[in-house]
């Protein structure tokens, strides 16, 4: 955790500044897409971790929090594989933690 006041808080990110702020209600309803099957919050703010980062992540909030998409592999056996899961900050905002074991398929397309 980072500044702060009553209606905002400033969080170190991964090396990334996320600003949380309190609100009366959420703008808007949380609304879902289809993805591999899944249910995937939109929208969401996502970050992307190295396998062993993402692994040590789980292991560590796997008991605390409550996942919107527990975690798995996404994507298995084709292009843009990755090891994904979401759960919400306080504040309601989905976050989605990724990692990818090969991080040339990042931005990898079909085409």
């Amino acid at each position: 955790m980072g500044r702060s006041s009553e209606q905002w808080i400033d969080w170190n990110f991964f090396g990334h500044q996320l600003v949380t702020h309190c609100v009366a209600q959420m703008p808007t309803p949380p609304q879902y897409n289809n993805v591999d099957s899944h249910a995937v919050p939109v929208p969401h703010f996502g970050v992307v971790l190295t396998v062993q980062q993402w692994h040590a992540l789980r292991q560590k909030v796997e008991h605390k929090v409550k996942f919107v998409l527990e975690p798995y592999t996404r994507f298995a056996g084709q292009i843009g594989e990755q090891h994904t899961m979401f759960f919400t900050d306080p504040f309601g905002n989905a976050l989605e933690f990724k990692a990818f074991a090969d991080m040339e398929q990042l931005f990898a397309t079909d085409e």
